[in-house]
């Protein structure tokens, strides 16, 4: 694990991007659609970085976008879909069905349990539920351990120390401490067990500020802060703003077919920075996800 202590990481999106080469191991902050490090995504597609092994717990449209876009090669996630509501995600299935991404299924408590063996800087720590399951084949570098105290057989997994970990946050200073809402899901972890965090926030605010919040992620944690508004869209952040169903259910559609595929990039990111497709998305739309919680209307008429 890396510390970076340069008292300033406030830089842009593409400069925060850049430092992300190819071939790393990439750790995905958020989860399903929630606070997903989306406009670093974008931004890791416009850049062409590709050959990268990506890990996370349950993603979305974040996984879904760097597959049609031929930039990972192995994947290692407990599920990449979006719940009830849509479905598998159709590009990385598509691309896990032709083999242009090595799908490496794995659960959320043993990514956990390696993050924490990295954390703690042990060589392997023991986990239970994927004893006897096919994962146990998917991953030719876990292991077995015999207890000394009771004989029992565990897992054993290795540290996973990720080259990176992205992480969107909706409010962070320019040293790079950042406030997080709950869930964190496994952000915490992969904050300490990774080389650097590369972060983007909604709204750049004073150390005070974010400490008043909570700092979850601190400051010598993280090479790198944006300020990118909506920097998790379509995914939420709340208490910023909620999911997009409508522009999520219109990418899934459009992924069904690699042509769709191939035009949703072309439109809503290779051909455009940020600022346009926050124009493109159009600010009534953004702002009536910022509204979610005025009402009971207003949240039924977004997600009923």
């Amino acid at each position: 694990m890396g510390v970076h202590l340069a008292p300033e990481k406030y830089t842009d999106l593409q400069s925060a991007a850049r430092l992300v080469r190819p071939g790393s191991m990439v750790a995905l902050g958020g989860g399903l659609s929630a606070r997903l490090p989306m406009a670093l995504v974008r931004q890791l597609i416009r850049e062409g970085v590709g050959d990268l092994h990506v890990v996370g717990s349950a993603h979305s449209i974040d996984v879904d976008l760097l597959a049609a876009a031929g930039s990972i090669s192995v994947c290692e996630e407990s599920y990449v879909g979006y719940e009830q509501d849509h479905g598998l995600a159709p590009a990385f299935r598509r691309a896990a069905q032709e083999g242009s991404l090595e799908a490496r299924e794995s659960c959320c408590d043993t990514i956990l349990t390696q993050l924490r063996a990295a954390e703690m800087g042990l060589t392997f720590l023991p986990v239970h539920g994927v004893k006897g399951t096919d994962i146990e084949t998917l991953h030719p570098e876990y292991g077995r351990v015999t207890c000394p105290f009771t004989g029992n057989t565990f897992v054993a997994v290795p540290p996973m120390a990720p080259d990176v970990a992205l992480i969107h946050a909706p409010v962070g200073d320019t040293e790079g401490n950042l406030a997080l809402e709950q869930p964190y899901v496994l952000d915490e972890h992969f904050a300490m067990a990774s080389k650097m965090v590369v972060a983007t926030v909604d709204r750049i605010a004073s150390t005070t500020e974010v400490a008043e919040a909570g700092i979850v992620i601190p400051f010598y944690r993280v090479a790198a802060v944006a300020e990118v508004p909506y920097g998790a869209h379509p995914s939420s952040c709340y208490p910023g703003y909620a999911y997009d169903r409508e522009h999520i259910a219109a990418w899934v559609a459009a992924a069904k077919t690699r042509s769709g595929a191939d035009e949703y990039l072309r439109s809503f990111v290779t051909e455009i920075d940020e600022d346009s497709y926050r124009d493109r998305v159009g600010y009534e739309r953004l702002g009536r996800l910022a509204r979610y919680s005025s009402s009971t209307a207003e949240w039924m008429g977004l997600f009923g």
